[in-house]
């Protein structure tokens, strides 16, 4: 039995026959050009075509995916309004090139400029500008494309690319898991699989040729496995699986809205982690008891400037309103390392990770640093904000922090704003040198949250994205779990509460040396929530 493997992006299993989706070629140049006056009509009437299709896939993807996943295609019609390229594609048409030609030379365009950031929301905005320039070409060349939601039942779906216009086209009652040779965890492809429930495994080189159309497979969402042609038993095993996992998602809505209590009475809180405001319904929608980790850091990303303080208070007050009085820890911004943001113009580093970000940018930068936290003091006053600090390494970082957010604090005072004072002020625990210092910062933190991406990889000494050492990037790793026990210690020892927000926060094998030692909250992403509440509940 053959195998291929890729990234396993959206958990499940299945077994079915393959439909292969090809890509269109098509001859750009076949087009013939008439006036500029016709060749704009052209391009607004597909514009209009295109509009109109795209609202009835949101209509739809709202009903199957939810609201949140919806606004991906929301995005699409954003970027497809945006001034600067359609005046781009209407100069094209003016120089003498056809509505087809015009849009694939500005959005090619577009797409080499989002691409050459190495940045994941970068890359997956230069995705979003491919899945246009394609639908509109479509439109204009007067291809309907494969009608994916029409494919019969049982079908796997293989192609290049699932862009988010043809994943949100799939009939999850006949689609049972997708493939493609592109995308990774993070992919809009991916987050819309997550949302309708249906395998998916991306980045399999040369998926669309090496799987012809009827090909029997067997497939593995959470491990990225692809089986050719299995044999009898291996289906029935695949679709026990299959079965099982069904079985097991239905099981884990009994824990909604239950308390976080183990056998023996002793609670606890499960959290949720969000990168965007609407993120913080899905918190809710899965049962969350607040909100661990808000990255901040994607309000500054995929932008060309800086967000003003309204734009960040309007984000941050919108969670804080969402959740109520449930608690919301809204990390500062953390850039640098594995996150470029281009307009800030950080130098290149050899060593990213080791370098000029989080807290260190922030305190160099007082004037950005003091927007955002006056921003994060005015929206406390709708709900129950605590600020978290990342990458601490030295005590005078969070008390050069203290003083930042007191001259926030009689600023704000002095204009008459609305405001929260004393904001509980906590900080992450991802360096070697948090962990040795722990029981001082204790002293002058109100909380610690445990940051176990970074924290695994500082204290193995091991870059994750380099596959020979990645066996070195575990967290149960001797020397990560004595780092971990010696955090919670030092929290209880000062009587502060102490949480964790990294992966590993949902890791049922280490969830009871959690409890052990005294761990308060666990922040896990979303759709893990109601999993990590089981976990807890049915230890003694």
């Amino acid at each position: 039995m053959k195998t291929l493997r890729g990234i396993g992006v959206s958990s499940g299993y299945a077994v079915g026959k393959a439909i292969v989706i090809k890509e269109t070629k098509r001859d750009l140049n076949a087009a013939v050009y008439t006036t500029a006056e016709e060749e704009t009509k052209k391009f607004q009437d597909a514009v209009s075509v295109y509009t109109k299709n795209t609202r009835e896939l949101i209509e739809q993807l709202t009903k199957t995916a939810g609201r949140k996943n919806a606004e991906i295609l929301e995005g699409h019609l954003v970027m497809l309004s945006d001034p600067f390229m359609l005046s781009q594609i209407n100069d094209s048409i003016a120089g003498g090139n056809t509505a087809v030609k015009a849009t694939d030379s500005v959005c090619n365009g577009f797409y080499d400029m989002f691409a050459a950031v190495d940045d994941e929301m970068m890359k997956q905005r230069a995705s979003d500008t491919l899945d246009i320039k394609n639908s509109i070409i479509d439109i204009l060349c007067g291809d309907t494309g494969v009608a994916i939601e029409d494919v019969p039942k049982g079908s796997i779906l293989v192609a290049k690319d699932f862009t988010p216009s043809m994943t949100s086209r799939i009939n999850r009652e006949n689609v049972y898991a997708v493939i493609a040779e592109v995308g990774s965890v993070t992919s809009h492809s991916a987050i819309l699989a997550r949302a309708i429930d249906i395998p998916a495994v991306l980045s399999v080189k040369d998926a669309s040729s090496l799987i012809q159309d009827g090909d029997l497979l067997a497939i593995d969402g959470s491990k990225g496995q692809i089986l050719f042609e299995p044999d009898t038993k291996t289906v029935a095993e695949y679709e026990a699986k299959r079965e099982g996992y069904f079985q097991e998602k239905k099981a884990l809505t009994e824990y909604f809205g239950k308390p976080t209590v183990t056998k023996s009475g002793i609670k606890k809180a499960v959290f949720g982690n969000i990168g965007k405001p609407e993120d913080a319904e899905n918190v809710l929608h899965n049962g969350g008891e607040g909100i661990g980790l808000f990255r901040t850091e994607f309000l500054f990303m995929d932008r060309p400037s800086l967000p003003s303080e309204e734009e960040q208070f309007e984000a941050y007050s919108t969670v804080a309103k969402t959740m109520g009085e449930k608690e919301v820890i809204i990390r500062t911004l953390d850039i640098g390392g594995d996150k470029a943001v281009p307009y800030l113009e950080i130098p290149k580093e050899d060593n990213p990770f080791l370098g000029y970000r989080a807290i260190r940018y922030c305190l160099d930068h007082p004037g950005l640093f003091k927007v955002q936290l006056r921003a994060l003091l005015r929206a406390a006053y709708f709900g129950n904000i605590k600020i978290m600090l990342p990458l601490i390494t030295d005590i005078q970082e969070v008390e050069k922090a203290k003083r930042l957010i007191l001259e926030c604090e009689t600023e704000l005072e002095a204009e008459g704003a609305l405001f929260k004072k004393n904001l509980p002020l906590g900080v992450m625990i991802e360096t070697p040198a948090a962990v040795l210092i722990a029981d001082e910062l204790a002293q002058i933190a109100d909380f610690f949250s445990i940051g176990t991406n970074d924290l695994t990889g500082y204290v193995m000494a091991v870059d994750r994205g380099n596959g020979k050492v990645t066996a070195l990037y575990d967290v149960q790793k001797p020397a990560v779990l004595k780092a971990i026990e010696m955090t919670i210690k030092s929290a209880k020892k000062a009587g502060i509460p102490v949480g964790m927000c990294g992966e590993a926060a949902a890791d049922g094998a280490l969830i009871p040396k959690l409890i052990e030692w005294g761990l308060d909250e666990f922040s896990v992403s979303p759709n893990l929530i109601l999993k990590t509440r089981r976990e807890i509940c049915e230890l003694d």
